[in-house]
C-alpha cells in the first residue's frame, strides 16, 4: 500500500530476528514488531490521565516496546463510555495529561498512538450507574443475542432491552466526535491513530449482522455493513492527512457472544476489510484469543495472515503471546503459565503471514519485555493480582 515501506535491515541480535526488525508505516518508523496491546486500566479518574499513567506507558517505551497503543479512549460523545475512570480524549485537563503521556514516551524513545474508542451497544457494561438521559449508540437498537459471553445475567437482561435506533443525526454527531478526536491525537503529537472496531462495539456492531438489521444505506449485506466504519476511516484520513498512520481492531467474536463471526468466508472477510482498507486503513489489529489459531478452515493462516493476504495492508496479530490462557480463562484463573511461542511469532512475521505481534499480559508483568525477548531471558509470568491490580 501506499505510504507502506519495511526495511530489509535487521539488528545484530541472536534472539528472535525477526521481532527486531525495523518497520515504517507512513510516517512511523519503529525499531521493531513489538507492540503494548490497548489494554482498559481504569487508572484515570475523572477521564484525566495522571503523572502515574505517563509513568505507566514511558516504562514500556524505555523497556523497548516499539509501540505503544493506548488503553480505549473516550472520545467527545456522551454515550462513548460509561466508565469515569477511562480516559478521553476532550477537555483542557485531559489534553494537558495526555501531552505528558506523549512527551514522556517520546523522552524515552517510543512510539505511542491513542486508541479512539466508542461502546456503542454496550453501553452500561462497564458501570451499573448510567445516566439514564443517555441513550446507547446502536444502529438498529438491538444489544445483540446473547451467546457465550462473560457478562453477568442480570446485566445482559437490562441490556438486552431495545432502544431506539440511530438516527441520522446520531450517525453524523459520532462520526464529527471521532474525527475531532484524531485532530486532537495529531495535534497533541501521537505518532497515529487507532480505531476500536471489534468486540462489539459501536463500529463492530455496524459490520455484525446481529446488531445491524437497518434497511437504509447503513444496513443489509456485509457490503452496505461496512459502509459507516470505512465512512469513519475515509472522515478521519481526510482530517489528518497522508502521513498519519491508522490502525484499526476488528475480531471475529463478540462480547455478548464469543461464538459469534462477521465472516464465514475469507470472501466474506475481504468485503469488510477491503472496504475499511479503501478508506484509509494502514494496519489491520486482528483481535483473537490465541494468535496462531487458523481464521478459516481449510488453511492455516491466522486472523492477521488473512487480513494482510486480502488487503495488502499490514497486519498486526494478538492473543497468548508467550502465554498458555487466553486471556478470559486467565482472569478467572488469577494466572497464565509461561509458554514460549514467541519463536513462532517471529517465524510467522519472518513468512510475511503479518507485520506485527501485539503483546498485552506480559507487558504488564514486564515493562521491559522487548528487552527481555531481545536478550533471551526467562519471561515472566502473569498474575492478575501482582500485575493487573494497578498501574506499575
Amino acid at each position: 500500500m501506499k505510504g507502506i515501506q519495511e526495511s530489509s535491515g535487521t539488528p545484530a541480535t541472536d534472539h528472535h530476528a525477526a521481532l527486531f526488525r525495523p518497520l515504517t508505516v507512513r510516517s512511523l518508523d519503529l525499531a521493531n514488531r513489538i507492540v503494548m496491546s490497548p489494554m482498559t486500566r481504569s487508572a484515570s479518574p475523572g477521564g484525566i490521565p495522571g503523572a502515574d499513567v505517563a509513568h505507566y506507558y514511558r516504562r514500556r517505551a524505555a523497556g523497548g516496546t516499539g509501540l505503544i497503543i493506548t488503553e480505549g479512549v473516550a472520545i467527545d460523545h456522551p454515550a462513548a463510555v460509561d466508565n469515569p475512570r477511562v480516559p478521553r480524549l476532550y477537555g483542557d485537563d485531559a489534553l494537558a495529561g495526555w501531552r505528558t503521556v506523549v512527551d514522556e514516551v517520546h523522552a524515552a524513545g517510543g512510539r505511542i498512538i491513542p486508541q479512539l474508542w466508542h461502546v456503542g451497544p454496550l453501553w452500561g457494561a462497564m458501570s451499573k450507574t448510567v445516566d439514564p438521559v443517555v441513550t446507547p449508540m446502536r444502529p438498529s437498537g438491538r444489544w445483540g443475542t446473547a451467546g457465550t459471553t462473560s457478562y453477568s445475567d442480570e446485566y445482559v437482561a437490562r441490556a438486552a432491552q431495545p432502544t431506539r435506533p440511530m438516527t441520522d443525526n446520531d450517525l453524523a454527531d459520532v462520526l464529527s466526535a471521532y474525527v475531532r478526536a484524531a485532530v486532537t491525537a495529531t495535534e497533541l503529537g501521537f505518532d497515529g491513530i487507532a480505531l476500536h472496531g471489534g468486540h462489539g462495539y459501536l463500529l463492530d456492531s455496524f459490520l455484525w449482522h446481529d446488531t445491524n438489521t437497518r434497511d437504509d444505506r447503513w444496513g443489509g449485506d456485509l457490503a452496505a455493513r461496512s459502509r459507516f466504519p470505512a465512512a469513519v476511516v475515509a472522515a478521519i484520513r481526510d482530517a489528518v492527512g497522508a502521513d498519519m498512520p491508522i490502525f484499526f481492531r476488528f475480531s471475529q467474536h463478540k462480547q455478548q457472544d464469543y461464538t459469534a463471526r462477521i465472516a464465514e468466508t475469507p470472501d466474506e472477510l475481504q468485503v469488510a476489510l477491503g472496504a475499511l482498507a479503501d478508506a484509509g486503513v494502514d494496519v489491520f489489529d486482528a483481535s483473537i484469543r490465541r494468535f496462531d489459531v487458523p481464521a478459516f478452515e481449510g488453511s492455516d493462516l491466522s486472523l492477521a495472515g488473512w487480513a494482510k493476504k486480502l488487503t495488502g495492508a499490514h497486519a498486526m496479530a494478538v492473543g497468548s503471546v508467550g502465554l498458555g490462557k487466553p486471556l478470559r480463562d486467565s482472569r478467572a484463573a488469577g494466572a497464565a503459565e509461561i509458554v514460549d511461542n514467541i519463536a513462532e511469532v517471529d517465524r510467522r512475521i519472518e513468512s510475511g503471514e503479518f507485520d506485527l505481534i501485539a503483546v498485552g499480559r506480559l507487558h504488564l508483568a514486564d515493562p521491559a519485555l522487548a528487552t527481555t525477548l531481545r536478550t533471551g531471558a526467562p519471561l515472566t509470568p502473569f498474575d492478575r493480582a501482582a500485575h493487573e491490580g494497578s498501574l506499575h
